[in-house]
């Protein structure tokens, strides 16, 4: 089953977010208060724990959000996920839009981990239904 491990937020761009208990997702916004919200196309970020746990390897920090990730996941190779890709998460639903992104210089997340792997692994969607997210929702993919 795939689901999700960890909610996390940040305030500030280019910081590492922290857990929470759960979060808001608002359509056609992102997550509540978080600092990437907004009316574009990266509103929440979604990377895999197995991604995660590549660089730990490597000796690097392993806790959730520490790749600036809004949702972190378990059980499904996200990358690996088709643009258009639709994704019913707790009461959300959310829309794959990016898979990875260009890592922009000087990022604090790659001087604090050693290694990002967002931009390679991680993936971008939009809120298209709001609700409410946690730790171990299921996710279920409905356009597959």
């Amino acid at each position: 089953m795939a689901k999700i491990v960890a909610v996390n937020r940040s305030r500030e761009k280019g910081t590492p977010k922290q857990p929470l208990d759960r979060g808001y997702l608002i359509a056609g916004h992102g997550l509540e208060e978080d600092a990437h919200a907004g009316a574009w196309h990266r509103q929440i970020s979604l990377l895999g724990v197995e991604s995660i746990n590549k660089t730990i390897l490597k000796g690097s920090d392993s806790r959730m959000g520490i790749f600036a990730e809004n949702l972190t996941t378990e059980g499904i190779l996200l990358y690996e996920l088709p643009l258009g890709e639709t994704l019913k998460i707790g009461e959300t639903i959310l829309e794959v839009t990016q898979i990875g992104k260009e890592c922009h210089q000087g990022c604090v997340i790659k001087d604090l981990v050693g290694d990002c792997v967002m931009p390679r692994e991680g993936i971008f969607a939009r809120v298209i239904r709001s609700g409410w997210v946690k730790a171990g929702d299921e996710i279920i993919r409905c356009s597959h």
